[in-house]
């Protein structure tokens, strides 16, 4: 006689945000061709997505009342993305500073997103735990400010998708120069074709503003909880960048400007 086990139960741990058929997918996600990020395939250049968030969407307002509701009863976990349609995640292309108030989160998941970059404000979330944006494949690359994340432990990231990945090592987007008087950026209304963001306020380093003729902006690769990313750095001074720590082994050992910097071998060569 033989005895049957019980059949497994596989748990859906991302709600209705995991449809992974392409055709669904789409009404959620746009398409992303910045690079092959199933294969490596060599390319000079990268840029950065040149989305603006439009603040009038449905989606948009929506995602600023989930975080009101949050903050306001303190809860530890924050899936935004499940109380939105496919069509209304679709609209969100960042996250509002707004998070910042998000103290009490542990865990934040953001499968399945649209996104192409997050706030710096992610830093001020001190009770992060963990960090899900799996399979937000135009999710590229993070802000330095989330090292100040000093409980993160935990991340679920596409590393595919990311700049300089050890697997496809695609390439970095080159950095503009640092601004001089003649050219100096209004640094609340940049064109994130050029500069990654639509704005800058603080040194990523430490925290102090940054004046219009003072930004310099840097890569560096590090490890981040689970997961080594790409870290836009937005510093105030020659003296912050110096005092960025060393690159993550097997990455670019310091922090570059990007465009054509040599990496190390892929992990597929």
């Amino acid at each position: 006689m033989t005895s049957e086990r019980e059949p497994w139960l596989y748990v859906n741990r991302w709600g209705d945000t995991s449809d992974a058929a392409p055709e669904r997918r789409g009404s959620r996600q746009d398409v992303c061709a910045c690079f092959d990020q199933a294969m490596p395939h060599p390319r000079a250049r990268v840029g950065f997505h040149t989305e603006h968030q439009d603040n009038s969407a449905p989606g948009w307002r929506r995602l600023l009342e989930l975080i009101d509701e949050a903050a306001a009863d303190g809860r530890e976990e924050f899936r935004p993305l499940i109380e939105l349609s496919p069509e209304e995640r679709r609209q969100i292309v960042t996250l509002p500073p707004s998070i910042a108030r998000l103290t009490a989160v542990k865990h934040l998941v953001l499968y399945g997103s649209n996104l192409v970059r997050i706030p710096p404000e992610i830093g001020a979330m001190t009770n992060l735990e963990e960090f899900t944006p799996y399979t937000s494949y135009r999710l590229h690359w993070f802000p330095y400010e989330i090292t100040r994340c000093r409980k993160l432990t935990r991340s679920t990231v596409s590393t595919r998708a990311l700049f300089g990945n050890c697997k496809l090592r695609p390439p970095f987007p080159r950095l503009q120069s640092s601004p001089d008087s003649v050219t100096d950026p209004d640094l609340g209304n940049l064109a994130p074709r050029r500069w990654a963001t639509t704005t800058i306020h603080s040194c990523s380093v430490c925290d102090r503003p940054i004046g219009q003729s003072r930004l310099h902006q840097m890569w560096i690769s590090l490890r981040v909880a689970t997961d080594v990313l790409p870290l836009l750095v937005n510093a105030c001074s020659s003296e912050c960048v110096a005092a960025l720590p060393g690159g993550a082994p097997d990455y670019i050992p310091t922090p570059h400007k990007g465009g054509r910097v040599d990496q190390p071998r892929s992990d597929w060569d």
